[in-house]
């Protein structure tokens, strides 16, 4: 398996929006994305730091449904 890539909020933000996300809200250090579909909203909060750590960033890969590929180095 090959390591994730040290990211910051504005870059996962950027993998998120070539899938359809769409920033809503921003509120603190906090950037809320969601991608509306047919039956349902997927929302996905993501923190404006500098590095997000790997264990938040599993978690946005696993809300977003989008494939880990994208977020490794």
């Amino acid at each position: 398996m090959v390591k994730l890539r040290i990211l910051s909020g504005k870059g996962v933000c950027v993998v998120l929006a070539r899938h359809g996300f769409v920033e809503v809200r921003r509120r603190g250090s906090h950037i809320v994305m969601q991608k509306k579909l047919s039956q349902n909203t997927i929302t996905v909060p993501v923190p404006d730091h500098k590095e997000i750590r790997i264990g938040t960033l599993q978690s946005i890969i696993r809300q977003s449904s989008i494939p880990r590929s994208e977020f490794e180095s």
